[in-house]
């Protein structure tokens, strides 16, 4: 017995080393090798290579929460009333980089999406830009807005930059502050195509075209009703074809008989031509920039509207066809660091000018942008026009408006945990000064244009004669200045985590005169009500980790 005991387990022995032998065998055969992930230090921390080839990839991010308050100016106008607004936000970025035997090959992607609320924190600015989209409730439109956008997706290589990327216009692009208030320049994404040529170690030149649309701010426009009433100023609800009017006929003694629309809609025709030249060195950077866009109008809409006995009276050469017209903005920076102060301390000072051009000035980037006129906040006690351009009914040409800018911040570390910005600006927008009483005499010295037995409105924002307090207290193209100012406290407990507020005083007023308040209403006879300028004061709390 015991005989056969040993034979089996002898057996079974050599059977389990025989299958041992043949799984060995086996896996030395097939299976794949491991290839662990491994850290690239070319590019700095936090790089690595994507397995299976010579790209290095940077994963990085953002979650970020803001609540803030802001003083509206008056409940009595529509749409006003709002204090609080929140908003929690998350960004993704990509960095991948591949050195070649032109140098470094590199895309960057980045995604930006928020769900706000409140009437500043749900930005117009973003909607017009189709980078958000509304709540359409009775509560909730205008209150809460979620922000989708592709933000940044670029190539650069061997000079070149593709793809959607920051414009190569701006330098401080409100690089300190939480709200981002202040007055200049900062388009934080368009479409680009640029070179960038290194002159030496410190100074590079860089040539540019980017996407016009996100550099255009509508012309003078209106709906197209001419009772609009001293201090109203009505937003074109027409998107394809707002209307401007152009005076084409008078009678004998100067008053107007016929009046035709022309379309102000900018088409999208030729690309904005920017140039950067940059200097970056050890002790800070400098940058001077120049920018030239097209504005454009198109001819007539419609019929023209003509008194029944003026169509001999069309006077010759008066222009009201399509046209273009260029627009343009210059801009310096100058950037120092100042650790002697503090190590981390920063100084910036920016100023720009520009004509057609507000949104390259930055004028807008407080009120609003992508609009040609807009209540500096909600409950402005006046509407503050931002038009690019305006086309004269006398003439039919376009005239330019002209602003400018000057913008000053400084980021001072009280202790490396411990932060602060103080930042201001101020800026002027205005234009010819000829253009509202002509303007004006659309409405005025004709009224409403006959033409056998139809009336034809006259259509026109300014509907009282130069000399009367309708047109003197009227807010339509009136030249305005702006004051942005605050300060800031952040709080670093650990690194890459920011708990801060931010407090911001704004300012806008009229350069002279005074308007009619839109908050404000009298019964013929009684008092009226003016105003010079308008204020607000606005805080925001965030916590932010970036990894």
């Amino acid at each position: 017995m015991k005989l056969v005991i040993g034979i089996l387990l002898g057996s079974s022995a050599g059977l389990a080393a025989a299958a041992t032998g043949q799984a060995a065998d086996l896996s030395h055969r097939n299976a794949a090798s491991i290839e662990y992930v491994r850290t690239c230090s070319a590019y700095g921390g936090g790089f690595f290579y994507i397995p299976g080839t010579e790209t290095c990839l940077q994963i990085s991010g953002r979650a970020r929460y803001e609540a803030g308050y802001m003083a509206p100016g008056s409940r009595q106008v529509p749409g006003a009333g709002d204090t609080f607004q929140s908003r929690g936000q998350l960004r993704i970025n990509f960095d991948a980089r591949t050195e070649t035997a032109n140098g470094t090959l590199r895309a960057f992607l980045r995604a930006d999406l928020a769900d706000r609320s409140g009437p500043f924190l749900a930005s117009g600015t973003q909607q017009r830009i189709a980078n958000a989209f509304p709540g359409v409730g009775q509560d909730t439109f205008g209150r809460v807005q979620n922000f989708v956008v592709a933000d940044k997706a670029f190539v650069q290589f061997a000079g070149l930059t593709a793809g959607r990327a920051s414009s190569f216009f701006d330098f401080y692009a409100h690089d300190f502050e939480i709200v981002g208030a202040t007055l200049g320049s900062n388009v934080p994404s368009t479409n680009v195509l640029a070179y960038t040529a290194t002159l030496n170690e410190d100074v590079s030149l860089t040539l540019a075209i980017e996407d016009p649309i996100f550099r255009k701010n509508p012309l003078y426009a209106q709906t197209g009703s001419p009772s609009q009433g001293i201090g109203t100023a009505a937003v074109s609800t027409q998107f394809t074809t707002a209307p401007t009017p152009v005076i084409v006929s008078r009678d004998a003694a100067g008053a107007v008989t016929g009046v035709t629309q022309i379309d102000a809609v900018q088409r999208s025709r030729m690309p904005d031509f920017v140039s950067a030249l940059r200097y970056d060195a050890a002790w800070g950077s400098a940058q001077v920039s120049a920018a030239m866009k097209d504005i454009n109008v198109g001819g007539p809409l419609g019929a023209t509207f003509l008194d029944s006995s003026a169509a001999s009276r069309i006077p010759t050469g008066a222009f009201v066809g399509a046209q273009t017209t260029y627009g343009w903005a210059l801009q310096g920076g100058l950037q120092v660091n100042t650790p002697f102060i503090a190590p981390g301390d920063s100084f910036y000072l920016q100023g720009a000018y520009g004509e057609g051009a507000a949104i390259y000035t930055g004028y807008t980037a407080f009120s609003g942008t992508y609009t040609n006129q807009s209540a500096p906040f909600a409950g402005g006690l006046f509407s503050q026009w931002l038009a690019d351009a305006v086309v004269s009914p006398t003439t039919g040409r376009i005239e330019l408006s002209n602003s400018f800018t000057v913008v000053g911040s400084y980021l001072h570390y009280w202790a490396p945990e411990w932060r602060s910005a103080f930042f201001g600006s101020y800026g002027e927008m205005r234009f010819p000064s000829h253009l509202r009483p002509e303007l004006s005499s659309i409405g005025v010295a004709s009224g409403a244009l006959q033409n056998g037995t139809t009336t034809y409105p006259t259509a026109n924002l300014i509907t009282a004669a130069p000399g009367t307090f309708g047109f003197s207290l009227n807010s339509v193209l009136r030249d305005t200045y702006q004051v942005v100012t605050g300060a800031s406290l952040i709080w670093s407990p650990v690194k890459d985590l920011d708990i801060g507020a931010e407090a911001v005083y704004s300012k806008v007023g009229l350069l002279s005169g005074r308007a009619l308040r839109a908050d404000r209403s009298a019964p013929a006879g009684a008092n009226i009500f003016t105003v010079t300028q308008q204020d607000t004061f606005q805080a925001r709390f965030r916590v932010q980790r970036d990894f």
